[in-house]
């Protein structure tokens, strides 16, 4: 009998125990992972701050003489919004709930914070970058901050990612990522640094040989007629599941982009995918239009396919740029490797994005982008071309005649073209083509072309026809 009180007393004794460290588990105040010792809040914009509490409980957050007081819903969510921050000294950052649990959070910066994501060429480590070693060693910014997201997919919109704020230091650079950290994002983040002499934070989130719908979500992907046949692809929002959606809606300014390899093939769909991309971003960050500044793709040699397939998906990123608001592209035909798919000269790929981001973000006077193409006049048996951002006007980069125009009539038919800068304009022909219709540059694979302006900065592909591409339907 004794043995029978005594063992229903311990069994209603662990049940008691298990209730009571299962109600502690759950008063505690939690954050997500974004949120951390080291971090950069962004700078001149409202804060979002949450996590999870006791349902009912009441959070607190203070900062820099502020401090914000939420309750927690019966779901154990809250949230709560920090006023605009102004860059200065270290911050303490301090997180309570009403039960008088504490989060402390130290060494918090304010400053500059971007995301920056894609596929390999974002991914490439910067010790395996050109000359990246010996940029890896002197790599010791304490005021450039790194968060790395691991490669990690998911059916439904995660809550967290494993991870944490670093010091930007040769031992974090070569700790982080795939070998190391990005180097494309480690050069944008430096160049930023320098130039503004403001903190930046730098969230690398990307993924090798992964296609754009990967990085959507699947609402994003069902809510287009176009793309809805994309959510029944295997992996199709994982990636945006697993590593974009935890991380919203923590402040940033914006978004960098190297991505495209994995769309070649249905580069016409890209037209569509990658702008629903970038909506869909902006909507999960709920911060309007944020910069989003992406890299075209390099010259190379796809095998086994049609060889303008690249350059109709450098035409989807040229298409993005003009139609999509607030958007940003680094021209790279000058620096790509046709037998490579992996460019390694990541520094000028990240130092032109950057250009773009001080010019169109933060208002500096420069020089951001090559000559884009705007319109074009026929003149006789010659089309003569117009150009957005001449730089200073329209060069030859190596000092010999002007290549990879070529130029059709209306039968559809090109041929290489010779092409002469006149003023701020270029006059293109062929004796082939008395009655021209149409213009196209850099319109292969393993272009080499040479156009760019007294900047430096290299001409975009593009050709100056709708008539339809190898890869529509697709």
């Amino acid at each position: 009998m004794c043995c029978r009180k005594f063992s229903s007393r311990l069994v209603c004794f662990c049940f008691a125990l298990i209730v009571c460290c299962s109600a502690a588990a759950w008063a505690a105040v939690t954050l997500p992972a974004v949120f951390d010792d080291n971090m950069v809040l962004q700078r001149g914009q409202s804060v979002p701050v949450w996590g999870r509490a006791a349902p009912g409980e009441e959070v607190s957050v203070s900062i820099a003489g502020q401090t914000k007081t939420t309750k927690a819903d019966d779901g154990g969510c809250w949230k709560l919004t920090l006023d605009e921050l102004k860059t200065g000294e270290p911050l303490t950052m301090t997180v309570k709930g009403s039960s008088g649990s504490a989060i402390i959070f130290q060494n918090v910066l304010v400053g500059e914070v971007w995301l920056c994501s894609g596929q390999s060429n974002m991914v490439w480590g910067l010790a395996a970058s050109e000359n990246g070693q010996e940029a890896a060693a002197k790599a010791d910014h304490p005021r450039i901050r790194l968060f790395y997201v691991p490669e990690t997919k998911t059916l439904a919109p995660a809550k967290n990612v494993d991870a944490a704020w670093h010091l930007c230091t040769p031992q974090a650079v070569d700790a982080l990522g795939r070998g190391s950290f990005s180097a494309l994002a480690y050069y944008f983040g430096r160049c930023l640094n320098e130039e503004l002499d403001v903190p930046v934070g730098l969230i690398q989130a990307a993924w090798g040989g992964t296609p754009a719908e990967f990085w959507t979500s699947r609402a994003a992907l069902d809510a287009d007629p176009a793309l809805k046949p994309l959510i029944y692809k295997a992996d199709s929002s994982s990636l945006y599941n697993g590593m974009i959606a935890p991380l919203a809606p923590f402040a940033i300014r914006g978004a960098i982009w190297y991505q495209g390899e994995s769309n070649v093939a249905r580069a016409h769909q890209y037209r569509t995918l990658f702008p629903a991309l970038i909506a869909d971003w902006r909507g999960a960050w709920g911060q309007g239009d944020f910069p989003f500044g992406f890299v075209q793709l390099a010259p190379f040699r796809y095998g086994g396919q049609n060889p303008e397939c690249c350059a109709e998906l450098r035409d989807a990123q040229l298409f993005t740029l003009k139609t999509v608001a607030n958007t940003g592209m680094a021209v790279t035909t000058d620096i790509g490797n046709v037998a490579d798919i992996h460019p390694r000269n990541k520094l000028d790929a990240g130092k032109r994005l950057a250009l773009w981001a001080l010019a169109t973000v933060y208002g500096r006077d420069v020089v951001y982008s090559g000559p884009i193409y705007k319109s074009m006049t026929v003149e006789g048996n010659k089309i003569r071309l117009a150009f957005e951002h001449l730089g200073g006007g329209l060069i030859a980069s190596d000092g010999q005649p002007l290549r990879d125009f070529v130029i059709a009539g209306e039968d559809r038919k090109f041929v290489p073209a010779t092409a002469e800068i006149d003023g701020d304009t270029i006059v293109v022909h062929a004796e082939e083509v008395a009655r021209p219709a149409a213009v196209r540059f850099a319109w292969r694979d393993d272009a080499a072309p040479n156009l760019a302006n007294k900047a430096g900065l290299p001409a975009s592909p593009f050709k100056t026809d709708q008539w339809s591409g190898v890869t529509e339907g697709k």
